[in-house]
């Protein structure tokens, strides 16, 4: 079964005169709710005031005023987030050929749209991502879910979004800190995908981690078109096979999160992952030792963590964050299949990690880690 939905590249997307939302939601009846994230309408005052008005210059049917909820990690790992909308949603009286527009970062666009996949077996939703990881990645694909079990994404659904609309202005909002965690995914992408971007990433770093509205633009744009390019053209949409390669440095980044109670950001503990699974691809003999110090200097020059004090926690003799192969295991389904590099720009999939490689790995990260505080004391 073919899906099709349009990804919109703008900027200032709820000015009265801007009609890529509008266009977006297609011609007839347009009942719509929006949602917004908690953070956003705090960086944004007045924001509700200007999506109504936005709706009423291009004759949207808001069936409530923009309603406010709470967005980060936290809304994902609340068991009651889910149920709380559904019953909103019920309330309004929304039914499959209605809108709900959520406005927020990755989190609240996978909690909300999972809501909304469960309601009536799916609202339209329509995504406006608001943060460079879920512009450059989450936000343009076809997963929601939540947090459950202390699992990470363990409840979700596979569920294309009706449109998504990019609006870089966003992006001026955002801390450094959440600037740099969601570049993140966008390092991860050109490591598997595509070395020519990785060389860009490395020529625009200093412009990158200084919040250059320019470059992150084209970060954002290239991320999301090569994420774009794996779900319509990898042949495996909707992750039935256990192979997938968008998920580097991801299994010990979801395990990282968990044990950090979520003071990780998920693109910070995507960059821990990143050198962690680069140096296993070194020591397996498949990564050049220049192209690893090239990963791990654009890393620290965007501004990226190597290390968090829960890569230490052992359960006895063996590190806690290691459960995360099985775990990550569980979540793919099947057979373990895990990306490694076999180059800046090739991924090659392997079926076993060598538990050697990833405490050399760990034992890497900690001893730079080490070295860096000696030398700012």
């Amino acid at each position: 079964m073919p899906f099709e939905y349009p990804v919109v590249f703008t900027r200032d997307a709820f000015a009265a005169g801007n009609e890529a939302l509008a266009r977006a939601l297609g011609d007839g009846p347009r009942r719509v709710h929006v949602l917004l994230d908690d953070g956003v309408a705090r960086a944004v005052p007045g924001l509700g005031a200007r999506i109504a008005a936005y709706a009423r210059a291009h004759a949207l049917e808001l069936v409530a005023a923009p309603e406010i909820v709470a967005g980060g990690e936290a809304c994902k790992n609340d068991p009651f987030a889910v149920a709380a909308l559904q019953r909103r949603f019920f309330e309004l009286r929304l039914d499959r050929h209605a809108f709900v527009v959520l406005v927020g970062g990755g989190a609240l666009l996978d909690m909300a749209g999972y809501a909304a996949a469960t309601t009536h077996r799916g609202l339209r939703v329509v995504r406006v991502p608001t943060t460079v990881l879920a512009q450059a990645d989450s936000g343009v694909g076809v997963k929601c879910g939540v947090n459950a079990f202390g699992a990470k994404n363990f409840l979700g659904a596979f569920a294309p979004p009706w449109a998504v609309v990019v609006d870089g202005a966003w992006l001026e909002t955002l801390p450094r800190r959440d600037r740099a965690a969601g570049m993140a995914e966008a390092v991860k992408v050109a490591l598997v995908r595509d070395p020519l971007f990785f060389e860009w990433l490395e020529a625009n770093a200093a412009a990158l981690a200084a919040g250059d509205a320019a470059a992150l633009d084209t970060l954002v744009r290239r991320s999301a078109e090569l994420h774009l390019r794996h779900i319509a053209t990898g042949g495996d949409p909707f992750e039935r096979g256990s192979a997938r390669p968008l998920d580097f440095g991801h299994w010990s980044a979801h395990k990282l999160e968990s044990l950090s109670q979520h003071q990780l950001r998920h693109g910070e503990a995507v960059a821990i992952g990143i050198a962690i699974d680069a140096h296993q691809s070194v020591a397996a003999g498949r990564l050049a030792a220049d192209d690893f110090a090239r990963i791990v200097a654009l890393l620290e020059r965007l501004g990226l963590p190597l290390w968090h004090d829960v890569l230490a926690l052992r359960d006895g003799g063996r590190r806690q964050v290691v459960d995360g192969i099985d775990e990550f295991r569980q979540h793919l389904g099947g057979e373990l299949c895990i990306t490694l590099l076999d180059g800046i720009g090739r991924a090659v999939e392997v079926h076993a990690l060598d538990p050697h490689h990833v405490e050399q790995a760990i034992a890497w990260a900690e001893a730079r880690a080490c070295a860096s505080a000696t030398a700012s004391i």
